[in-house]
């Protein structure tokens, strides 16, 4: 019987947002991975899984997720990560692995999956969806993301501030990914490109320390690195216009 690798998206915080399938996806594993950076301090992931199930079946698993620069140790890094979830593979038969989000967004289940099906041969990759924090920030702060014929970019702003300036001088939504750190350029961008009064931005959504703001506010300082923005753009025609 061949074995089976499934990502499993627990969404952006909030234990409430797993899906149904994704609850049943990690209870009926062997075992569940939760990525850990090399710091060792509990992550999104991990605090989801733990609502859900038992610490005894939550193995985890170092990836150097803050590592961006040293792409030989962050490499050797995926190498472990891969070569310890094979060997469970081999052990036990199933394991999901929990990432916030969706597995197929900008998740590090993509570098594992591709790294374990090189080392079993065989292995069923699968993945459950998840919701995203684009949804879950548009849900809180009443952000549409898109209407009639719109595009919706998404944007990671660790690929530089000049991707997210040529975005946003372009149709449609943008949403920023990963901008905390470069807040004060970000705002700026939103500045020049006319999108900051109706811009909003989050973080820790659905947990206690949970920040849910206008744009507009950011002064510079910088943000918790996992923070997301929504600038959506200027609709006039009223209902339907976009159409």
């Amino acid at each position: 019987m061949s074995s089976r690798l499934i990502g499993v998206g627990v969404g952006p915080g909030d234990p409430e947002l797993v899906t149904v399938k994704g609850v049943n996806a990690l209870r009926a594993a062997d075992v569940v991975v939760v990525p850990v950076m090399d710091t060792g301090e509990r992550g999104r992931a991990e605090a989801t899984v733990l609502h859900y199930v038992p610490a005894e079946k939550v193995v985890r698993v170092v990836f150097a997720l803050n590592e961006r620069t040293d792409r030989e140790r962050r490499e050797a890094a995926w190498d472990a990560a891969g070569e310890r979830v094979a060997g469970m593979l081999r052990e036990r038969g199933s394991v999901a692995f929990a990432t916030i989000g969706d597995p197929n967004v900008y998740s590090t289940f993509t570098y594992l999956a591709q790294t374990v099906g090189e080392l079993v041969p065989g292995v069923v990759v699968e993945s459950v969806p998840g919701i995203t924090a684009m949804q879950d920030l548009a849900a809180r702060s009443g952000a549409v993301l898109t209407e009639g014929t719109e595009p919706l970019t998404l944007v990671p702003v660790t690929a530089g501030s000049a991707v997210l300036k040529e975005a946003l001088a372009g149709p449609g939504t943008v949403v920023a990914y990963k901008f905390g750190r470069q807040a004060g350029e970000v705002a700026e961008v939103l500045r020049e490109t006319g999108r900051l009064e109706d811009a909003v931005w989050g973080s820790a959504l659905g947990l206690p320390e949970e920040s849910v703001r206008s744009a507009a506010q950011m002064d510079g300082t910088p943000l918790p690195y996992l923070s997301t923005l929504i600038a959506p753009p200027r609709r006039a025609g009223g209902r339907g216009g976009k159409l």
